[in-house]
């Protein structure tokens, strides 16, 4: 994990300009507050560039945001507010600030970057040593019933600002004995003003999940779900791509 969002990263917030990101963070926040009506505190592990951070803060949140790479965080810090909204530098398997909040996030698939059982119960283990007793913990997840029944294609995507015009070309390779699919991306990217173009190419490899996957390694670390949701809805999991899981800490 450690190895992605580097150069992509200096192009994340281009590449995701029509995500809806004050939505989401009204839909979180009320999840949050339907469990936790007085939540006020929040952690984001797996931050990214801060964008659903400050919609939160906006909100009357006061936010904590972390994530491992240091580009990420670089766009992240020119949102911070003093005393309501902060980024810091650190892995969610195993970062321990040393206080509890109210409610724990981890958004736009987190979770499905920890490809092997142990990260993932190393994340939900995080989640919990930073989570008041009865506090909430929130994510989202590709959702294997979602994934088996629309096997992913390769996608192309054009962008541009005033700077930059950029061609993306996901390309996924899947692994289904493992539940994994490689997703490899080549970015190219032109300067408007020189004409210059130049390349990037990463591999992120992201793993499905089912419920009953997940159930055991949220009891383990302490949880008891009380939600299982297609994402930015209030209906059930079904057969959809992307799903998300409520689980309050009970120990």
């Amino acid at each position: 994990m450690s190895k992605v969002f580097c150069d992509y990263s200096r192009y994340y917030d281009l590449l995701y300009k029509d995500k809806d990101y004050t939505e989401e963070a009204a839909y979180i926040y009320g999840l949050i507050r339907k469990f936790k009506p007085y939540a006020k505190t929040i952690l984001n592990l797996g931050c990214g560039t801060g964008r659903h951070d400050a919609c939160l803060e906006k909100l009357g949140c006061q936010i904590t945001g972390v994530d491992l790479s240091e580009t990420m965080l670089a766009e992240a810090h020119k949102r911070e507010v003093p005393g309501k909204l902060e980024f810091l530098k650190g892995d969610a398997r195993d970062v321990d600030l040393c206080k509890a909040f109210d409610a724990v996030v981890s958004l736009f698939h987190v979770a499905s970057y920890q490809t092997v059982d142990a990260d993932i119960l190393a994340l939900f283990r995080t989640a919990n040593k930073h989570l008041k007793n009865g506090g909430i913990f929130i994510f989202d997840f590709w959702h294997g019933g979602g994934v088996l029944n629309d096997p992913p294609v390769v996608r192309v995507k054009h962008l541009e600002n005033d700077d930059v015009k950029i061609t993306r070309t996901a390309e996924p390779v899947m692994h289904s004995e493992q539940n994994l699919i490689d997703v490899n991306y080549h970015i190219v990217t032109t300067d408007k003003k020189s004409g210059r173009s130049s390349e990037i190419r990463e591999k992120h490899m992201m793993r499905y999940f089912f419920l009953t996957e997940l159930e055991p390694f949220l009891s383990e670390a302490g949880f008891t779900i009380k939600k299982s949701l297609r994402w930015m809805s209030n209906k059930p999991l079904s057969s959809d791509w992307y799903g998300l899981i409520a689980a309050v800490k009970e120990r």
